[in-house]
């Protein structure tokens, strides 16, 4: 009898050091490197991740809301941390650990302000970013002249970066776009280096940014999908290696007549004669019902094995009528050899949402 498996994530950090050093490859050698590891580490091991990621050698991470970071600070983790979208609720939490906030506009700036003159704090390090077209949140150029006039020398705060965010650095049909986000972004540099106090670094690139565009690298560049093993292009996934490796098995075979239907609103109906599958995972799982319908396969001896039907909230159903298989053998829905990008697409999604969407239901392994 085939040994039965339990659902898990597999977390291959030797692929993450593989990731981690090529990218670094591209780099300039005194470039900063800032691992993102938001939402979990894009739905990995956000402890783990980071704990890794200051052995090999990160300067930064960045992650999204300050709970993260507090999380990543009660698990030992000593590298200045990055909190991307900090809420004002919130903001009582950044110094006792150690967390620098991205002030993003001027409410921001200002209850932060206040905040840190109240607690007696002295040059707390921040980041500025401005918005140089992707139109989600940053300050606007405009807005220099008013940053330089409320940062007092010797006052609470600091001004540790100044970056922004590239909007279709991944798109080959955007780079007109792209570039005249990074000329934007040369002038707020410029500006910012004349206006505001003391020295700060720079940074703009993402991981297609790295890939396409290294030339604007400026001090720091903060990569977050590459680290996971996917680079947006064909080219560059070929050299780099999936992290994850979502794993199941089968918990029972049926054997049906032409007819039949399988799963919820008889969302399959067996052409002829088939053998089905079931799987203990579901769209409770971050397994969404847009992979139903044979828009997403599991891997089963090596062979692929379309879903059928609806995706269940706990099991799913593949047809397996063409392989030699067993209840108990294990089911691969991404991984090294089954792409999460691959996967993704063919649902009319992208790897982010199908690796950050892994619920915590599902068990992670951390492989050294």
């Amino acid at each position: 009898m085939p040994e039965t498996r339990d659902t898990v994530l597999e977390i291959d950090l030797g692929a993450l050091a593989h990731n981690y050093q090529w990218l670094r490859s591209r780099l300039k050698p005194q470039t900063r490197f800032l691992g993102v590891v938001k939402a979990a580490a894009y739905g990995h091991d956000g402890l783990a991740v980071a704990r890794k990621l200051q052995a090999l050698g990160a300067d930064y991470l960045a992650v999204a809301f300050t709970r993260e970071g507090v999380h990543l600070r009660e698990g030992g983790v000593a590298l200045p941390i990055l909190v991307l979208h900090p809420q004002p609720s919130d903001l009582q939490a950044l110094a006792p650990n150690r967390l620098e906030p991205n002030l993003y506009s001027r409410r921001l700036f200002e209850t932060f302000s206040h905040l840190a003159s109240a607690s007696g704090l002295s040059a707390y390090p921040v980041h500025l970013e401005f918005n140089t077209g992707l139109n989600r949140v940053g300050f606007g150029e405009a807005d220099l002249d008013w940053i330089a006039q409320n940062l007092k020398a010797g006052g609470p705060l600091e001004v540790q970066s100044v970056f922004s965010h590239l909007a279709a650095s991944d798109d080959p049909d955007a780079q007109d776009f792209t570039q005249s986000q990074i000329n934007a972004f040369d002038r707020i540099a410029a500006a910012a280096d004349t206006q505001l106090p003391g020295t700060h670094f720079k940074h703009l690139l993402n991981t297609s940014g790295v890939l396409n565009y290294p030339a604007a690298q400026w001090d720091m560049v903060r990569c977050g999908i590459g680290l996971y093993g996917y680079g947006n292009a064909p080219q560059y996934d070929r050299e780099l290696r999936p992290v994850a490796r979502l794993r199941t098995h089968i918990s029972q075979l049926h054997h049906l007549e032409a007819g039949a239907y399988v799963g919820y609103n008889m969302g399959y109906r067996a052409p002829a004669s088939v053998t089905i599958a079931t799987l203990p995972l579901g769209h409770a799982d971050g397994i969404g019902r847009q992979y139903g319908q044979g828009k997403g396969t599991f891997l089963i001896g090596g062979r692929p094995a379309p879903i059928v039907g609806n995706v269940c909230m706990d099991m799913i159903m593949v047809d397996v009528s063409d392989l030699n298989c067993r209840e108990g053998d294990e089911a691969i829905f991404f991984g090294p050899e089954h792409s999460a990008e691959r996967q993704a697409q063919g649902a009319g999604t992208i790897s982010y949402e199908l690796l950050t969407g892994i619920s915590p239901r599902v068990s992670r392994r951390i492989l050294p």
